[in-house]
Order: C-alpha cells, then structure tokens, then sequence
C-alpha cells in the first residue's frame, strides 16, 4: 500500500509540473487551453474553470493540455490576407518558436523542479557514508589496477596529492578527480614513515578507477529475500572471515573473492555473529542481470546526516543535475549501441517499488528520488521521437528551415511511427516489470 500512495504521490506531482510548463508557456503566449488532465482515461474529478476543464483522470501514467486549434495543421499563409482566418488564441497560429517553447516548457519545468527537490533533500539533510569524513587510510587495492602497479598497499594512509594536503575521502576523491590523466605523487604514510608514489591517475576516472577502497569491514548490511544467502540462514551484521578457507578482511576483498565463483557448487563461509565463529554453507545462483554467480548481500554502510545551507544546497544541487545529466545520457547512448540491456529498464511497477523504498527510507530520500526521476521525464521527453515534446520540437524546426510546413501524411506516418516506438518500450518495460516480479 505505502509503494502504491508513494508512486501516486510522486508521479502526481512530476506530470502536474510536466504539464503546467506546458500550460503556462501557452497562456503567456494568448493560447486557448481547452483541457488540463493530469493521467489519461476516464475522468475522475473535473470542473470547469473560466474557460479550461481541469481534471484527473483514472490512469496516472501521464497527462496532458488540450490547445485549441492544437489538431490543426492549418498554417497562416503569408501575402495573403484572405487566407489568414486562423483564430489568434489558435495554437495552430502561433509563430513556430513560440509553438517551440510552449512544447520545450513541459521537459524545462522537470528539470528546474528536480533542482529545486535536490536542494530541498540537501537542506533537510541527506544520508552519505561515514568513511567521507575519515582519513584516506587504504582498505583494499585492487589486483593489477593503476594503484598496485603505482605500489600502494592496504594500510597506506594517504595525506597529500602533489604535496597539497587532504584530510579525508570526501577531499581525496574530489582532488584526485581533477587530476585525470596526469600523473601524481602521493605523499604516504607507512609504518609510521613518510614516503612518497607516483601514480597514474586514469583519463576518464568515472570508468576506471584508481583501484583503492576505504576500510570497509566484509559486515552484512542487507539480504535479499529467497536468495543463497538467506536460504543459508546469514544475517544483517554477521561478518564473513573467510571464502572456502581463504580469509578476508574487507568488504572489497570479499567482493573480489566471490566474483570468481564461475558455478554454483557450494562454498563455505566463516562467518562471526555476537562473538562467535562459526561455518556456513551457500550455494550460488546465476544473476541474468549481473552475469555473474552471486550470493545476494550488500554491505553495512555506517552512514552520517549532512545538511547544506540554502545558497549550498543549490550549489549542490546544480552540480548533482549536471552528474546526472552527463550518466543519462551515457545511459540513452549505451541502450542505442547495444552497451546497456534493455532488460535494466523499469517500469510503472518498478517505479512504484522505488517510490516506495525511498519514502520508507525518508523524506529527504523521497524528495531525491523525486528529483532524479523528475530529471529522467524532462530529458526522456526532449527525446527527438514524433509524440514526445522532442519530436514535435524536431518537426517544428525541420520546417522552420525549409520554410513551409511538412505533408500532412509525413506528420500522420511519424506519429505512427512514434506511437510504435512508445508502445514497443511500455510492452517492454512492463514485460521487465512482471519478471522482475515473478522471478
């Protein structure tokens, strides 16, 4: 119940938005808006304003603003005065740019309205891990990555970057990020003496990593349900020792173990519980997703509360937008070549169980994650796909440079075309959805 009043919530309020930029970008510009409907369907509620029915209709998968003269392909035709008997409140008789605008509004209010949450949930306070704000002490280095070639080690504790101090994760991992491609000299410390190593820090830092970690102990912070792992009776806060005999001693250390199991032959864990040691058997399962054997943990996180003062909290949150602006796009671009499966997208049930977690979790997690979807619906939208507001924007340009307005087959073909494009993608997600659901 609390997944179904959260996705309500929140899908509510991003297409109100969605379509009030809409609405309000055709006010200003003197259009008749005939309808305002938040979903699609039936209505359930509707009243009749000074002269637009409001209304909320059964499925609340979308919305839209009904135009007047919006149906109309009808353009004025210039020089001739007889011609042009389009009503001026028509949409069909708005210049193109201001048609442009009124069609960018929807995306451009969700854009805006996710900075504004990002900044909220920044203000309220958000959860971040407590290793941010502790000295760069290394946990774990990862086999043949560019800080074991450099000769780093667990234990190394890092205290400056090309002589530059840093005192905690948080600053490392901001000043290290601004010396990709270049090479650095790390000022150590190492059984309580200062030396110094030279690393290569990678070109792109988002794809390859430096390869240290934090001391991040191998605990259990979740379980997925009906997985190996909570077959075999593990528990949130047992801590694994050791993988069929081989001891670990980080989280990070216990991952790399466990990636190597290629079957599902059963292994043993060491595992300490309330101070006791004792052994326990889980046999692995094959994740389709990860494409890999995996036993179904994640790790204990100790987690600190971080709160942001207005002007950096929108400072923030600018910078949040723009991080995940640059991952969508890597996610639009993987999903065309074939780099992302498609089987990673999600649907209205998957959105509702997100929605769910993230208000069980709390406010400033809801509002972040309201944002961030709210971030996905504007650029989705922007997509250049006839039905989308990218594709009417596309349309509206193509004719702007050749000066007259596309056949009016043209504009039906591609709407088809992007009617099939959208239907294809609902079938799809929802398929994933149901999957996800039974398996």
């Amino acid at each position: 119940m609390i997944s179904l009043i959260a996705f309500l919530i929140m899908i509510g309020i991003l297409v109100t938005v969605h379509e009030f930029g809409h609405f309000i970008f055709a006010k200003m510009f003197g259009v008749k808006v005939e309808v305002f409907s938040i979903g699609f369907g039936p209505p359930i509620v509707r009243w009749k304003g000074k002269e637009t029915v409001y209304q909320i209709a059964l499925i609340p998968l979308g919305g839209y603003v009904k135009m007047y003269g919006e149906d109309s392909m009808t353009e004025p035709v210039q020089g001739k005065t007889e011609k042009n008997t389009l009503d001026p409140r028509s949409f069909a008789a708005k210049p193109r740019w201001q048609k442009m605008l009124i069609a960018f509004a929807g995306p451009l209010f969700n854009i805006i309205l996710a900075i504004i949450l990002f900044a909220a949930a920044y203000m309220i306070g958000i959860q971040q891990p407590k290793y941010l704000n502790e000295p760069v002490v290394v946990g774990y280095v990862e086999k043949n990555s560019y800080a074991e070639k450099a000769g780093l080690k667990p234990g190394d504790k890092i205290v400056a970057i090309d002589g530059e101090p840093v005192k905690n994760w948080k600053e490392f991992t901001i000043k290290i990020g601004m010396k990709a491609g270049k090479t650095v000299v790390l000022d150590v410390i190492r059984n309580g003496k200062r030396i110094s190593i030279t690393v290569k820090v990678p070109e792109n830092i988002s794809k390859e990593h430096l390869g240290i970690s934090p001391v991040i102990p191998a605990k259990i912070g979740a379980i997925l349900p009906n997985s190996p792992a909570a077959k075999a009776g593990l528990q949130v806060g047992d801590e694994i020792l050791a993988v069929n005999g081989k001891p670990v001693h980080s989280w990070f250390e216990l991952v790399e173990v466990l990636s190597q199991i290629k079957d599902d032959k059963e292994i043993t864990l060491l595992v300490k519980r309330n101070g006791k040691i004792f052994s326990v058997k889980v046999k692995p399962e094959y994740n389709e997703t990860l494409k890999k054997y995996v036993i179904g943990i994640s790790p204990m996180m100790e987690t600190v509360t971080v709160k942001y003062g207005f002007v950096e909290a929108f400072e923030k949150a600018i910078e949040k937008t723009k991080e995940l602006t640059v991952a969508l796009y890597k996610v639009i671009k993987g999903l065309i070549t074939g780099e992302v499966s498609i089987k990673t997208l999600g649907g209205p049930i998957a959105i509702a169980q997100f929605s769910g977690q993230a208000l069980e979790a709390g406010i400033s997690t809801f509002l972040f994650s309201m944002a961030f979807l709210s971030l996905q619906l504007g650029y989705l939208n922007l997509l250049p796909i006839p039905v989308l507001d990218g594709g009417l924007i596309l349309i509206l340009l193509i004719e702007s440079i050749i000066r007259r307005p596309l056949p009016e087959k043209a504009k039906e073909y591609l709407a088809y075309i992007g009617f099939a494009l959208i239907g294809t993608l609902m079938i799809l997600v929802i398929f994933n959805d149901l999957m996800r659901v039974l398996h």
